[in-house]
């Protein structure tokens, strides 16, 4: 079956950096699209990345350009997300998806699997 778990959450002063790693098995990692996701206390859950299946189209929350980077490498099977700048509003659970078949890659519908969730924590 397949599963994603998200790893390198965590707690961080506002303007520190964190790299959140998803490890993808059950699924032929090169042929999914993968994005990650937020939700923070009492909000809705939010698009934050995402990048195409060969890693050479990304896409952003414009509340993240310039701060974060995600990126893959297929021979791992591991989707990155590098967060720079860290600010207390990016306080939330970050959430690994994938699909094979994510026509509208910013939209979480287009995800059918999702990972558990890190917990990120800024304080100010």
């Amino acid at each position: 079956q397949v599963q994603l778990v998200e790893s390198g959450g965590g707690s961080v002063q506002a303007g520190g950096s964190l790299r959140l790693s998803c490890l993808a098995s059950g699924i032929t990692f090169r042929l999914y699209t993968m994005g990650w996701f937020r939700q923070a206390p009492g909000k809705e859950r939010e698009f934050v990345a995402a990048i195409s299946r060969k890693g050479d189209y990304t896409y952003y929350a414009d509340f993240v350009k310039g701060r974060f980077t995600i990126s893959r490498d297929n021979s791992k099977n591991t989707v990155y997300l590098q967060m720079n700048s860290l600010k207390p509003e990016d306080t939330a659970v970050y959430y690994c998806a994938a699909d094979s078949a994510a026509a509208r890659p910013t939209q979480q519908r287009e995800f059918h699997h999702w990972g558990q969730g890190s917990q990120v924590t800024v304080s100010s």
